[in-house]
This record gives structure tokens, sequence and C-alpha cells, in this order.
């Protein structure tokens, strides 16, 4: 089979037939949102580290970090609406991530409301995430189930 012929399960992706579970097009929702405000928290550094003629290096360096980061969920967002299995993983990785740096938050003057947020979305991604409903719609077998 040529690589234009494979099916969409082949390529690492779910089962297209019936509609998206709501629970799946959450789960994208929640990475896409995480995905956009760090690319948005990326650019604002790089404005940010521009308009104040600070140490631009550092500044840029955190710009570039944010939108490189930021990339790996609206990748896992996109594969997570398209019902590609692969991108459960860093759709997951993502979540458990963001736990730390949400706790770090709101440990912080300033940023606490931001912290919350972000703790309610990864949490609510994690739960999204390991549904059953998720996993069967991305094609993902539990352990001991049959092929």
């Amino acid at each position: 089979m040529s690589g234009t012929e494979q099916t969409s399960t082949e390529q690492g992706g779910g089962t297209e037939q019936g509609p998206r579970p709501t629970r799946l097009t959450g789960a994208a929702a929640v990475a896409g949102i995480e995905g956009l405000g760090l690319v948005a928290g990326g650019v604002y550094m790089l404005v940010r580290s521009l308009a104040d003629g600070g140490d631009l290096t550092s500044g840029l360096t955190l710009a570039v970090t944010l939108v490189a980061l930021g990339l790996i969920p609206l990748a896992a967002a996109r594969g997570l609406w398209l019902r590609r299995s692969w991108s459960r993983g860093p759709a997951v990785i993502t979540q458990i991530l963001a736990l730390p740096i949400a706790w770090q938050m709101l440990q912080s003057n300033g940023v606490i409301p931001a912290g919350i947020v972000l703790a309610a979305l990864a949490v609510t991604g994690l739960v999204l995430l390991v549904n059953p409903a998720t996993t069967e719609a991305l094609g993902i077998r539990r352990p001991g189930q049959e092929a």
C-alpha cells in the first residue's frame, strides 16, 4: 500500500465513524486554548522586550520558547479534532505539566486568577482525555481489550 492509500487508522488515527464525542471536542478545545495562551504569551514577551529596551536576548529567548511550547498543545488539539490517536499523549503531558505551573501561579501575588484558570483547564483536560468515550473515539484500546 502506498502512503496515499493508507487509511486513517494506519496513519495513527482513530475511527472516523459516527459523530465526534463531545468530550473529545472539549479536550481539543482545552488543548487549543492552552496552546493559544502560550503563543500569545510569547508574542507579548517579544513585544514587551522590544518596547522596554531591556535585555533583548533573554526576552527573545523566552518569547521563542513560549511560542515553541505553544505549538505542542496546538498540534495535539488539531490531532484530537481529527481523531488521531497519537495526539492524546502530548495532550495528557501538557495537562500534567500545567498543574505545577498553575500551583506556582497560585502561590504568586498578581497571577492568582490566571493560576485558577490554568488549573481548571488542566484538570478538565485530563478528565476529558482519560474518559472512555475519548479513548474509544481515538481508537485506543484499553489493556486486555481485544482488537
